[in-house]
């Protein structure tokens, strides 16, 4: 007699092919098949017979739909669902087909390294809670959220099984599941009103179980555990969670603060989305103190609602004064394999890091030495000091100053002010003018005799005598590949080898690294997607920036092919998070001495506030980000905000609902959004493939972008 695997393999051979099963849960089985109709592996997963029994098989493939209308992408996607029937005696499965993703869930991450880094548990935290924000808002509650249904692929969460618990608790078998034994949600994970089986579980229930959730992820158990479920539930409802700080003292207060929230036993106390929890462990003021006053302002829309009576704007935050500096013991063999000694170089009382669009910091060859921009009082001015003293030097000559980099031999500097390329010693004496750098996007100095740079956004790299004369263009565009501009030039020591930054639009994924040999007229690209090159002559390492990350790679300027790329343990994101103009905020000394701006150097991190005529400033419900361009519809219930992130991206922000929601533009940098006169669409600049045109879509989700230009100056007539 066949086994229930073989009757499910023959009822559903002409369709899908199973090849193995892969997992288990309390609610179904899963097993790997192929998809013989579209050619693909997929997840198959089986609901338990008892379950469907309980709930209604077709009641179950009804609910169930809601979840195949869920298009985000941090939630997995519904492909397929069905019930095989009772065909010749055989049995009746119940079964949904979602994409098969080659990674591992967060519980296998977990029951290998136990603890997550606290930055990749928030990255983690803020991902699923995006998600379940979205499926919020289109009346979807999770209810069992927990590792086994956040996978991760990528670097990147995608939430499970969402409608499993929802159909089961809407059916007309969700009264009858405790008298079988059976519950929704998971003990460690579930929330109190859950626990206590109340029916009407809210959005609030999904906050509690992420809140869990990322209690584990950055201490290695849930909040709450016991022997049996039953005593797990007892202490989720008389008892508070271990303080986290307790456990894990590299936990920042604001985060140990919004997790706290999130367990709060009374849903009331909780935040009222996922966004708000989100924000929440973004913004480092947040103290359980404030808490009801945030929740309110973000679960309430301002009384200046149009624009005529407000505006919205971007407020910039206050910079911390601290970079680190890091220096790589490992030897040329395990140079991938960081150990390191760390230490923080603090910025003179009343300074802060400048307000340069370039590389505030610069490092000697040696490693000795540092260079970096200091402001006050709105003007920037250049410091230097030896690693050995603690204190620095404010170099005369240097006001207006920005983008150092020392000579070879660490005696000059070289930097950018007033629209030129000027150099002069660390000692302040020898002040002169290279050449004209209107626009100037980064600067080395080789060791032969002559000082590189990007003069201009739409151009080359250019190379002048350091004694001063005449400047050449050294580089040239690849008009054919999209290319734009150069910028970020690197002389590796003691080679002719020329590293730089190809451009082929603002996005982080229009940017490649390109070696150029000294007076050679072409160019090869060594890394897609990569940004701001520096080489390490020891230990051997290329690194380079992505998405925020620095990455290093062994190589050596006579090699065409990488080695494997790996992230800096040391400098978890080197730059502000944010992308801004690719400098990466990062230099590294020839013996592998790197200097950074930490993350929390974010100066350029704003929000969003509203001010009325008066002058009153009311910040909006939303995390500090790299806010640009802000639009507001007619009828001044949204507005369509511009957030650089690496790409620069439109996002909608529903006033009503304190939700931000990315509009579904096209893969490159979309920038300047205007609505049209009907509040139905937005019109933007877009870049793809390196070329810049108008585009329209609908803000509703209802279509596609649509190109309105052809050429410069040219509109399509719709």
């Amino acid at each position: 007699m066949p086994t229930s695997l073989e009757q499910l393999a023959g009822v559903l051979a002409d369709r899908y092919r199973i090849e193995r099963e892969i997992g288990a849960g309390g609610m179904a089985t899963v097993y790997l098949a192929y998809d013989v109709r579209h050619d693909r592996k997929v997840a198959l997963k089986v609901l338990r017979p008892e379950l469907a029994a309980v709930i209604g098989a077709e009641r179950f493939l009804v609910e169930i739909k809601t979840t195949a209308n869920l298009q985000h992408p941090h939630i997995l996607a519904l492909f397929d669902s069905g019930r095989t029937g009772n065909a010749a005696g055989g049995a009746d499965f119940v079964y949904y087909v979602m994409p098969f993703i080659e990674g591992e869930s967060l519980r296998d991450r977990l029951t290998r390294d136990k603890q997550l880094p606290v930055h990749e548990a928030l990255l983690i935290a803020r991902e699923v809670a995006d998600a379940l924000d979205y499926a919020h808002r289109h009346a979807v509650v999770h209810r069992d959220i927990k590792p086994e249904n956040i996978l991760l692929h990528g670097g990147h969460a995608l939430v499970a099984d969402f409608g499993i618990a929802l159909a089961a608790s809407r059916s007309d078998g969700g009264s009858r599941m405790t008298e079988t034994g059976m519950s929704l949600g998971t003990p460690h994970y579930m929330s109190p009103e859950q626990a206590m089986g109340e029916r009407d579980i809210t959005a609030r229930s999904d906050v509690y179980a992420l809140g869990c959730v990322l209690y584990e992820m950055l201490v290695g158990e849930p909040p709450f555990t016991g022997p049996t479920p039953q005593a797990i539930v007892a202490r989720v409802m008389t008892e508070e969670p271990r303080r986290l700080s307790l456990q894990r003292k590299s936990i920042p207060a604001h985060v140990e603060a919004a997790v706290n929230t999130a367990l709060e036993k009374l849903p009331a106390d909780r935040f009222p989305s996922a966004a708000a929890f989100a924000a929440a462990l973004d913004s480092t003021t947040f103290t359980m103190a404030t808490t009801a006053a945030e929740m309110k302002a973000a679960a309430t829309k301002p009384v200046m609602r149009t624009p005529r009576s407000a505006i919205v704007a971007t407020a910039a935050t206050v910079a911390l004064l601290t970079f680190g500096l890091t220096r790589w013991l490992a030897s040329p063999s395990a140079a991938t394999s960081v150990r390191s000694a760390q230490m923080s170089i603090v910025l003179p009382k009343g300074y802060e890091i400048g307000s340069s669009q370039l590389l505030p910091i610069a490092i000697t060859h040696d490693g000795s030495r540092l260079a970096y921009v200091g402001l006050k009082d709105g003007k920037n001015r250049i410091f230097v000091r030896a690693l050995e003293q603690p204190d620095a030097k404010a170099l005369e000559g240097t006001e207006g100053g920005d983008g150092p980099f020392f000579s070879p031999d660490g005696e000059w500097i070289g930097f950018f002010a007033g629209g030129k390329l000027l150099k002069l010693t660390v000692n302040g004496a020898g002040l002169q003018a290279l050449a004209d750098a209107p626009f100037h996007r980064g600067g080395a100095w080789g060791d032969d005799g002559f000082v590189y740079f990007a003069p201009t956004n739409t151009g080359g790299i250019w190379r002048v005598p350091e004694g001063g004369g005449t400047a050449a263009q050294i580089t040239h565009l690849n008009a054919a590949a999209g290319e734009i501009s150069h910028r970020w030039p690197h002389v590796v020591a003691g080679t002719t080898t020329l590293l730089y930054a190809a451009w082929t639009g603002p996005g982080d994924d229009e940017h490649q690294v390109a070696r150029q040999s000294i007076g050679s007229l072409e160019h090869t690209v060594l890394v897609r997607g990569g940004d701001a090159p520096q080489y390490a002559v020891w230990p051997g390492l290329l690194l380079y920036t992505h998405r925020g990350q620095l990455f290093t790679v062994p190589w050596q300027p006579s090699q065409q092919d990488l080695g494997k790329a790996l992230p800096v343990a040391a400098a978890e994101q080197p730059n502000d998070g944010l992308g801004n103009e690719g400098s990466g905020n990062y230099v590294v000394a020839d013996d592998g001495t790197l200097a950074y701006l930490s993350s929390a150097a974010s100066y350029t991190r704003q929000r969003l506030v509203w001010v009325s005529r008066g002058g009153a400033v009311t910040p909006l419900p939303l995390p500090e980000r790299a806010y640009e361009n802000v639009a507001i519809s007619p009828d001044g219930d949204r507005a369509v905000v511009q957030i650089r992130e690496g790409t620069t991206r439109l996002w909608t922000y529903d006033f009503d609902r304190g939700t931000l929601t990315p509009l579904a533009t096209g893969t490159g940098s979309s920038q300047a959004p205007q609505w049209t006169a009907d509040g139905k669409r937005v019109i933007y600049r877009g870049t793809r493939q390196g070329t810049r045109n108008l585009y329209r879509i609908p803000v509703d989700g209802s279509g596609d972008e649509e190109r309105l230009t052809t050429k410069p100056g040219v509109i399509q007539t719709p």
